[in-house]
């Protein structure tokens, strides 16, 4: 049987997937990837570190694996802005990663000039240093590129045009491409025309010349070169599907029809709702994103273009990994669920994860973490609950604001990543949201999702309904908490959230 190879190359870490004909994950390699906090509000990976652990899973995977495989297919932490010279293939200094705040007082000067209507109409995004295009910019104003912008060496990608660019051979000849839903996520690309606007590259002071080809997330962008991988199973395999991370756990949680929405616990939580093949107009605390391009291989009656509806916030798995490494409270993250289920609620108290400010629907890179409600009675167990409750409450933000939007009652939430593994996450999610929330079989549902553009494109799968009849429910969680009590616990998050925005401006 063919299997599909994917790479999620995320935030904290990059994972190398097999996937079989029966969208069953086979095997996974892990690498851990370090964070690097240089300042206050910066974050910053080593590109030439994740292209390491791309190449040291494959190598792990590839090295088990039996019998042929059809296809390889890409998702990666999104609007993360590398830069490198196509000529030498070394790197122009870190990647600013998309949790990284530097550029705020940029955003706050454009806004100030009044370019968020242009901002919102083209992209569908806000202004904030969350996106690409301001850290592109600073790299050229600050990182000591300007002078090579335009040229024939530099590229300006996000890490699935550099993961894409190394597959297929670097500077001998790799392929130097991008999908529109990673470039949906830079500011400068116009949703609706689905191409690189000039008008914004002129804005942000990016050069249109830099940065990569978009092309559909579903077909052929080159083949692996074994020798710049190191990976002989995969030479002359079709690299033939890319998407960014939450768009790819779209499709692999098979929201193929307008209305279907997904979250992904990760390093932040993720909400996405299909919104069908026409282009939405960005609804208040959220955005509209291209969620898809099939290209040739969408199929009868359906658009080959699909977007979405999408609420971020910043920290998730960020805030477990924060009790874990700096507070001590868990030695594992496995550890995180029974301690928070040890007790009946928080004590009172409420955590607010804000370590480099809110996003979805406040969109505030000001707001700093705060913990409320402490009492003497408060422990590590009451910590660890407010942790997890946290992370149900910044999902309702999202959720309520795309009801307000689309006006759609929400009647089942599919949740995948880490932390939805966590029983306890399942329950207070669907007590939050008031809806179903039913977890997949397997919660690796960005690889699955690159997996099954990629098998789509080399025919491992024929039709999205093929694909649809593949996924299957592990566990499933309806709301038991009274509604009242539900929205008081709300409530109390509200209050503390107001108390941390704006607290770096003073």
């Amino acid at each position: 049987m063919a299997s599909v190879v994917a790479v999620d190359a995320g935030t904290t870490g990059v994972r190398s997937l097999v996937v079989g004909e029966d969208g069953s994950v086979r095997d996974l390699a892990y690498r851990e990837l370090t964070q690097h906090f240089p300042r206050p509000g910066w974050v910053e990976h080593d590109p030439n570190e994740i292209w390491g652990a791309v190449r040291a899973t494959l190598a792990e995977v590839c090295g088990r694996l039996e019998g042929a495989v059809a296809a390889v297919g890409i998702a990666n932490q999104r609007e993360t802005a590398v830069a490198w010279d196509r000529r030498t293939g070394r790197p122009h200094g870190p990647a600013i990663v998309w949790q990284d705040r530097r550029t705020a007082a940029v955003c706050d000067e454009l806004r100030d000039a009044g370019h968020l209507p242009l901002v919102r109409a083209r992209t569908g995004l806000v202004l904030d240093p969350y996106f690409s295009a301001t850290k592109w910019a600073w790299m050229l104003a600050e990182g000591g590129l300007a002078g090579r912008a335009g040229s024939a060496d530099l590229a300006l990608g996000t890490v699935d045009s550099w993961v894409l660019w190394q597959l297929t051979g670097g500077p001998d000849g790799g392929v130097f491409a991008t999908d529109p839903s990673n470039a949906s996520r830079t500011l400068l690309f116009d949703i609706g025309r689905l191409e690189w606007s000039d008008e914004l590259c002129e804005l942000f002071g990016v050069n249109r010349r830099d940065l990569a080809e978009v092309r559909p997330s579903c077909g052929r962008f080159g083949t692996v070169d074994a020798e710049a991988t190191g990976v002989p199973a995969l030479s002359g395999v079709a690299v033939s599907g890319v998407a960014g991370d939450q768009q790819a756990a779209l499709f692999g949680q098979c929201c193929f029809a307008p209305g279907m929405a997904k979250v992904t616990y990760g390093t932040g939580s993720f909400v996405l709702a299909q919104a069908g093949g026409a282009c939405p107009p960005p609804p208040d605390g959220l955005v509209a994103t291209v969620a898809w391009d099939l290209g040739a291989h969408g199929g009868p009656g359906r658009p080959p273009v699909a977007y979405a509806l999408e609420g971020s916030t910043f920290a998730s798995g960020a805030a477990i990994q924060w009790l874990r490494d700096g507070l001590g409270i868990i030695g594992r993250a496995e550890d995180l669920g029974p301690l928070a289920a040890s007790v009946a609620d928080s004590g009172g108290v409420t955590v607010v994860p804000a370590f480099t400010g809110l996003g979805s629907p406040w969109w505030d890179p000001r707001a700093r973490g705060t913990v409320t409600g402490i009492t003497r009675g408060a422990g590590r167990a009451q910590l660890a609950r407010a942790v997890v409750e946290a992370i149900a409450f910044q999902v309702r933000d999202m959720v309520d604001a795309m009801a307000a939007a689309n006006g759609r009652t929400l009647v089942e939430l599919r949740a995948d990543g880490g932390a939805a593994a966590m029983d306890l996450l399942l329950q207070l999610q669907a007590d939050q949201v008031r809806a179903r929330v039913a977890r997949p079989r397997s919660v690796e549902s960005t690889a699955l999702g690159a997996a099954t553009l990629a098998g789509l494109a080399e025919g491992v799968w024929g039709t999205l309904d093929e694909l649809a009849g593949l996924w299957r429910v592990d566990a499933e969680r309806l709301p038991q908490l009274d509604r009242t009590l539900a929205d008081l616990a709300y409530a109390g998050w509200l209050r503390a959230v107001e108390r941390s925005r704006g607290w770096a401006g003073g």
